[in-house]
């Protein structure tokens, strides 16, 4: 969400951004919508101190003139009504076009519609070459007896899958090598709710735009969640924090839900994209301030190349295409990792800033050192992503026989060992 202020002041930026990032929203009919909103507004309040002259008046009348009055109250009353019901009407359709409004993106994002658009900055690693017929992530797990896929899917449908033996503990040593890392860069851990109401989910910016993409839970009236940043932006939602406090960083432990309507297609067979996986998330709310965000945003970056760079992996950072990078943020940046078997980069990693944008939406403040209460600026990346992280992990570091090394970061949480 913007400001409204500025929405009024910049009207070209909105619809320039509203255009770069193929949003359906008519930006003229939500000024229009505020103008009659405001106008509405100041009727109701100058009906309602009108209104409260009735007591006064009434007080000091003869009986003819009370009885005039009260046919003056009840028609004024109507019409107050009338009022509050257009104003309530007008003031719903604007708090709807408001939560479409898209976050002006940074002037150096790539503009075009998906992520056909994007560009990479950069790549790190070279991918690994094998003197034999390397086996995909799906067929090696199957071969090793690592993951269950034809009898997870018989109790949960499509992409699903069970994790075995020393697939497991691969996956908690993944997880407990980035939580100690971040841990070091002073960032909390936090195990939040996979399961949320839906104000958090608009708060964080998921509703109304991606409910289709949402697992709805209505006799409860919660959904699942797919991913921490929506718990981690609810914890301080409605709150005026004291500046002293920022930046937050939280290491956010979660797992995470998507029905991956829009891939109905794509990787159903194996790790790669499934409905439930489990995530370490990087966040950060700090002070409303440009050059904060900025800074935040490449140490997030940058914390998400050094873990896949610890582990021995090829990757490519790509820089976001205005359509690619979601409805409100100001710049994201996807890391791609190495898959053999794909030939071709996969996203293990995004990074976002979002400025003020969930701030305003999640109504989520803090209170500067002159007193000003100003809404905060919000950022995430992924950490670590389990089992497509997995899957790379697999296909990487495989040998002839089918075992796979261990990346040296690892060994210490998997009692040493150099081969599973």
């Amino acid at each position: 969400m913007l400001d409204k202020r500025f929405i009024r002041e910049n009207p070209q930026a909105v619809k320039d951004a509203v255009a770069a990032k193929g949003i359906d929203l008519d930006v003229d009919e939500l000024l229009q919508l505020d103008r009659d909103n405001r106008k509405l507004q100041f009727e109701v309040d100058e009906a309602q101190a009108r209104r409260k002259s009735f007591a006064k008046q009434f007080a000091g009348a003869d009986a003819a003139r009370r009885a005039e009055l009260r046919a003056e109250h009840e028609a004024f009353d109507r019409q107050l009504k009338d009022l509050r019901e257009q104003l309530a009407r007008t003031g719903g359709r604007l708090s709807e076009l408001m939560l479409l409004v898209p976050g002006i993106p940074w002037s150096g994002a790539p503009v075009g519609a998906d992520e056909s658009a994007n560009v990479v900055l950069r790549t790190v690693g070279e991918p690994p070459e094998f003197d034999f017929t390397p086996l995909d992530h799906t067929a090696l797990a199957e071969k090793r007896g690592w993951a269950e896929f034809a009898r997870a899917r018989r109790v949960a449908g499509e992409r699903a899958y069970a994790l075995v033996g020393d697939m497991v503990m691969l996956e908690r040593a993944v997880h407990s090598y980035a939580l100690d890392l971040l841990r070091g860069l002073d960032f909390t851990p936090v195990s939040v709710p996979a399961l949320v109401r839906e104000e958090p989910l608009v708060g964080t910016g998921m509703l109304p735009k991606a409910r289709e993409e949402i697992y709805a839970i209505p006799a409860d009236d919660l959904y699942l969640a797919g991913t921490a940043e929506v718990a981690l932006v609810g914890l301080h939602a409605g709150e005026i924090l004291d500046v002293g406090r920022l930046p937050i960083r939280y290491a956010g432990i979660s797992p995470c839900f998507r029905r991956e309507i829009g891939s109905a297609s794509r990787d159903v067979r194996g790790l790669l994209r499934v409905h439930q996986f489990e995530k370490v998330e990087q966040f950060v709310l700090c002070a409303a301030d440009e050059a904060e965000s900025a800074r935040w945003h490449a140490e997030l970056l940058a914390t998400a190349e050094r873990i896949l760079s610890d582990l021995g992996l090829c990757y490519e950072v790509v820089e976001c295409a205005t359509g690619d990078m979601g409805v409100g943020k100001f710049r994201m940046n996807d890391i791609n990792t190495w898959f053999p078997s794909l030939g071709r980069f996969r996203e293990t990693h995004s990074c976002s800033t979002l400025h003020d944008w969930q701030a305003r939406r999640a109504n989520l403040r803090y209170r500067d050192t002159d007193g000003t209460v100003r809404f905060a600026h919000t950022l995430n990346n992924t950490a670590v992503a389990t089992p497509r992280l997995l899957a790379a992990l697999l296909e990487n570091f495989q040998t002839a026989d089918g075992e796979v090394r261990v990346p040296k970061v690892l060994r210490p949480y998997l009692g040493g060992r150099e081969l599973i």
